[in-house]
């Protein structure tokens, strides 16, 4: 049987796609109030992004493999780097290796972890193919990439479930998140209306799609500004302030071009929106 190149194996998980739930696991490692522990820290984090992120870069363009033939021949399934079934043994074996790690880093963990193959899964994979659906397809991405590895990331310091306050800012930044995978999906409209996918941007249209996705992304960042001054941390709500004023500055630029500045966006914007999900971290880390 013919095996895959090592390059085309590494090429298929994407490791560029591991840094947001890696950044999101250490805000939950941060957030969980208590001394970190290195070795799960690092453990963890090699759960978020090389595990189980890369299990659900492998499903994906196992699933995609026929389109990617037509629009991506060079990818390394449809080129043939990845034979035969390759790309779907990945898939299982990356998933498997993820539940195992998971499991020696307390229950919590494991919990998150069968949840978020569950979903990198049915994202990909019929008969749900959830990315086919721009609601349900972001929703999936955006737990995934930050509420479950910030989930995790408290968990596994703490040996339990997290509190009520870790887990509730895990859920804001990931529902903002959902509005990032929104801007994510401006750069594939005509394709995407070939193929069927109802991305946001395709139901809505262009304009009420940048829009919702501006009030998705904001929301959530002024929930946990007041927040954070209420349980009397106002230097780091000045701060989180500061970081979403920049992102409205730069949300004025996209609404006037959504399509041609929705890539700077996720350039800026975001990087500002992640700096404050560190800085709402250490709130939590403060008490």
């Amino acid at each position: 049987m013919q095996k895959p190149q090592l390059s085309a194996v590494l090429e298929l998980l994407k490791p560029i796609t591991w840094f947001a739930p890696m950044w999101a696991y250490m805000c939950g490692v941060v957030s969980s109030g208590v001394p970190i522990k290195w070795g799960a820290a690092l453990l963890g984090a090699v759960l978020a992004g090389p595990l189980v992120c890369a299990t659900s870069q492998a499903v994906n363009d196992w699933y995609d493999r026929e389109v990617d033939a037509i629009n991506q021949p060079e990818r390394p399934i449809p080129s043939g780097r990845i034979p035969g079934n390759w790309g779907f043994y990945i898939g299982c074996v990356w998933s498997v290796l993820s539940l195992i790690v998971a499991a020696t880093l307390g229950s919590a963990v494991l919990a998150a972890a069968v949840l978020g193959l569950a979903l990198a899964w049915a994202y990909s994979a019929p008969p749900y193919r959830l990315k086919l659906n721009g609601w349900y397809g972001n929703s999936a991405v955006a737990l995934c990439y930050e509420g479950l590895p910030w989930f995790t990331g408290a968990a596994a310091m703490t040996g339990a479930f997290p509190s009520g306050a870790v887990v509730l800012f895990a859920f804001l930044y990931s529902f903002g998140a959902h509005g990032i995978m929104t801007l994510n999906d401006f750069k594939a409209i005509e394709g995407d209306k070939v193929m069927g996918v109802r991305s946001l941007p395709v139901q809505l249209g262009v304009d009420k799609a940048v829009r919702l996705a501006c009030v998705v992304m904001a929301a959530p960042q002024v929930v946990a500004i007041f927040l954070l001054a209420k349980w009397g941390h106002p230097f780091y709500a000045v701060l989180v302030v500061g970081l979403f004023v920049g992102q409205l500055v730069l949300m004025a630029r996209l609404l006037r071009d959504p399509r041609g500045q929705a890539a700077y966006y996720n350039a800026t914007g975001t990087t500002l929106y992640v700096l404050g999900m560190l800085v709402s971290a250490f709130a939590l880390r403060a008490g």
